[in-house]
């Protein structure tokens, strides 16, 4: 495993705190790995189109291989983005949590890169009951996130009104990429001095998490 895609979610850039956090995680990953190669892809700061009904009338077209040309143009943005995740090894994703759920970017590209037929597929056994092929195995995945507010974490009293990064692992784990670890910094619009200590912790464990990620 030496090819890392990180995929930065966050539409703010220095200030924001996720990014920062997963920029410590890859230069101590860098300098672990000299020889490795590092794609950024950005989804914040960078327009990722929401999916139209262009895009689901090509995606499912009949016959994939004879889809028109303006058809193959819908897609070729989500055949670029899937053409990535498919030939990277490791993947981090930096996310904050907003209102809830993740940022609209990171929706859309994860719209993009869940396609049948290349990152997972369905099939039906002998009574007709649908089953599911996860396409992208071997893979492994790290999401850092950052909340406003303290408790969405396992456990916490407020865990159940998280769908930022379990829905990101229940995209994942549906093509295939089930190694998947959660760091998290919490409480940046509560008490500071908390959120700070909450930062420097998951930047610690990120960092010893770089020597053997």
């Amino acid at each position: 495993m030496n090819k890392i895609l990180a995929i930065h979610g966050s539409p703010r850039g220095e200030r924001s705190h996720s990014r920062r956090l997963a920029e410590a995680f890859l230069q101590v990953w860098q300098t672990t790995h000299p020889d490795a190669q590092l794609t950024r892809r950005e989804v914040g700061r960078a327009f990722i189109p929401h999916v139209s009904e262009a895009f689901v009338a090509a995606n499912f077209y009949p016959e994939p291989q004879a889809r028109p040309l303006a058809m193959q143009a819908d897609l070729q943005l989500s055949d670029e983005l899937v053409g990535e995740l498919i030939d990277h090894d490791l993947l981090v994703f930096s996310t904050p949590m907003y209102n809830f759920g993740l940022p609209s970017g990171l929706k859309a590209w994860i719209d993009h890169i869940v396609r049948m037929g290349l990152t997972f597929d369905v099939t039906q056994d002998s009574q007709g009951i649908a089953q599911y092929q996860r396409l992208l195995q071997g893979k492994k995945a790290l999401i850092v996130t950052s909340r406003g507010g303290s408790g969405f974490g396992p456990g916490g009293e407020y865990a159940a009104m998280n769908h930022a990064d379990p829905h990101l692992r229940t995209a994942l784990e549906f093509i295939g990429i089930d190694d998947i670890t959660v760091i998290a910094a919490e409480g940046e619009e509560s008490v500071p001095e908390a959120f700070r200590r909450s930062s420097d912790e998951a930047e610690r464990q990120l960092r010893d998490l770089a020597r053997t990620f």
